[in-house]
Parts: C-alpha cells; sequence; structure tokens
C-alpha cells in the first residue's frame, strides 16, 4: 500500500533540510578554525593583528579580489551551464554560491555536483552533471599546466629530497587506471549514474568548443587572481622574496595540493603541509604560510559560502520536475 506524505510534511522535511545544510556548513567552519591542529585560532588571530592583514586597505583589497574570483566562476559556469538551459548571471551566481555552501563539508567538495543539478529539472541533471565535471577539468587543466612549469623550475632551484621510487610506483599505478578507464570508456563499458557511455562521450566530445574556450579563459583569469590574492598575502604578513619566487612555489603547491591526498610523493610531505615544506626552501616561516591558507580560506570560501547560505534557505525545487 502506497502512502504519500501530506505537502505541508513535506514542505517541513525540505526546509529541515536546508537548515541543516546550512547548519552544518557553519559547524564545518567552526570545527576547521577551532580544531585547527596546525594553527591556533588565538595565535592566528596574535599574529594577523600584528601584521595589520586586516587593515581597511588590505581588507577591501583582499575581498575585491576574492569577488572577482566568484565573479568569473559564475561567468564561467553561466557560460557552460547555459549550453543546456539558458541562465542569466544572477541565476549562476546562486547556483555556484548555493551549491558552495551545500558541498562546504562534503569531501573534495563532491556534494557540488549534486547541489548544481538540483537547481533543474530532473531530465536536465545528468547533463549539468556532466557540465560541471567539465567546469572542474578546465580549472584543473591550467593547474596542472602552470603547476607542472613552476614545479620544474622549483625544482631546478631547490633539492627537496624527491622520492623516486614512489614517483616511478605512482606513475606506473596511475597509467594502469587510466588505461583500464580509457579502454572501457572507449568500449562502452562504463555507466555514469546512468547514463551510457556512449551518451556522455557525445555529450563531452560535442560540447561547442567556443564555450569551452571561453571557459579555459575564464579558468585561466581565476587561477591569476587567487595565485595573486596568495602572493599578496605572502607580502601583508611580510615575508621577504621574490614575485617569481613566490609564484614557482605557489603554482607547486596547488598541483600539489590537487594530486595528493591519495598517495604522497616525498617522504616529508602529508596532507596539509605541502604549502609549509614548499615555502620552507624560501626561509618563510611556518605560521605566515598557514596563516595565509587560513585567510585565503576565509576569503575565498567562508565568506562566500555565508552568502550562499541564503541562496541555499531560499532555494525552491524547480516546477516542471
Amino acid at each position: 500500500m502506497h502512502y504519500a506524505l501530506p505537502y505541508k510534511t513535506k514542505q517541513f522535511f525540505f526546509v529541515l533540510i536546508k537548515l541543516s545544510i546550512v547548519l552544518g556548513a557553519g559547524f564545518f567552519i567552526y570545527h576547521k578554525l577551532v580544531n585547527n591542529s596546525d594553527l591556533d585560532v588565538s595565535s592566528f588571530i596574535q599574529f594577523t593583528s600584528q601584521n595589520s592583514v586586516f587593515s581597511l586597505r588590505n581588507t577591501v583589497l583582499l575581498v575585491v579580489l576574492s569577488v572577482l574570483n566568484w565573479f568569473l566562476e559564475t561567468l564561467k559556469w553561466q557560460d557552460l551551464a547555459s549550453e543546456i538551459k539558458k541562465i542569466n548571471f544572477k541565476n549562476a551566481l546562486e547556483q555556484s554560491l548555493g551549491a558552495l555552501t551545500a558541498s562546504l563539508f562534503t569531501p573534495n567538495r563532491i556534494g557540488e555536483y549534486g547541489a548544481k543539478a538540483m537547481y533543474y529539472a530532473a531530465h536536465l541533471r545528468k547533463k549539468i552533471m556532466l557540465t560541471n565535471l567539465l567546469s572542474n577539468m578546465l580549472q584543473m587543466s591550467i593547474t596542472t599546466i602552470f603547476g607542472i612549469i613552476g614545479f620544474s623550475v622549483f625544482l631546478q632551484k631547490h633539492n627537496i629530497g624527491v622520492n623516486y621510487n614512489k614517483i616511478s610506483q605512482f606513475l606506473i599505478v596511475a597509467f594502469c587506471v587510466v588505461l583500464v578507464i580509457l579502454l572501457g570508456f572507449l568500449q562502452n563499458r562504463f555507466k555514469i549514474k546512468g547514463c551510457s557511455t556512449k551518451h556522455t562521450k557525445a555529450f563531452l566530445f560535442h560540447f561547442p568548443k567556443q564555450k569551452l574556450y571561453l571557459g579555459f579563459v575564464l579558468s585561466l583569469a581565476r587561477y591569476i587572481v587567487f595565485s595573486f590574492q596568495f602572493f599578496l598575502l605572502l607580502h601583508f604578513f611580510k615575508a621577504d622574496f621574490s614575485y617569481i619566487e613566490a609564484i614557482t612555489a605557489i603554482t607547486s603547491m596547488y598541483l600539489l595540493a590537487s594530486i595528493i591526498p591519495s598517495i604522497f610523493i616525498f617522504d616529508v610531505v602529508i596532507k596539509g603541509s605541502v604549502a609549509v615544506y614548499l615555502f620552507s626552501f624560501l626561509q618563510i616561516n611556518e605560521l605566515i604560510v598557514l596563516s595565509s591558507i587560513t585567510v585565503m580560506w576565509l576569503f575565498n570560501f567562508v565568506l562566500p559560502s555565508i552568502f550562499g547560505s541564503y541562496y541555499v534557505i531560499t532555494f525552491k525545487l524547480p516546477k516542471n520536475i
């Protein structure tokens, strides 16, 4: 016997879910700040105060760069998602910030895929998830390209004790995994959430090239913005180095942070300490690096997620669901 929940009961549970997401994001942020084993909150506050990092001028500059960062991300999402369904900038902003809040406490922000898909009718959701995958792939390609260049320069200047055995093992395993996936993909043996490989390939390979080019350019612009913001923060904390030295370490940091956490290449590197390890070769204090990372997180994730909380609370399922 099928029993349907009353409309008001469904609405109650829907509101409860939205409140749980916002509260979950808030608790995650609080937990990250208070229970950070690498950086004590009181030390962070005292250190930023000593260096006047949050002076009016610095704060305005950091906010402007963060707004620019998310402005570019919103433009990219509007460009790509409009291939599935035309959306304006306001819609793209709502989806980007709402998905950020909803995915903040999920592993590797995997919840972003489902969160963005919920803004669309059921028959469009698979395509939206694939579009989001494309968006992330574009950003990752920029990170990889500049990361390899920066890391190559960094390796030439510094002896960082690479464990070549682990690199060889990692590359062999990675090659085998990619080869198996590629063969399965070409032979149509895999499905993505009920979507056949044939349809997935057709979607990815026939996505308008003009939109991908624009997405690539916007991803590049974003990378330049948040890399410069990180450099600026190190400067605010009075770290002494040249821009070239800093940018090779920053691009290397983003590259390594994106390929670790499943395996670590260097004996002394563990998840969460990549930046500290790399910047130690530039004689930059650990507290400066950790404080810069925390401020970057506050401005580029916590601040936008606060605005995203509003979009989560006001979210309504599409009518043609």
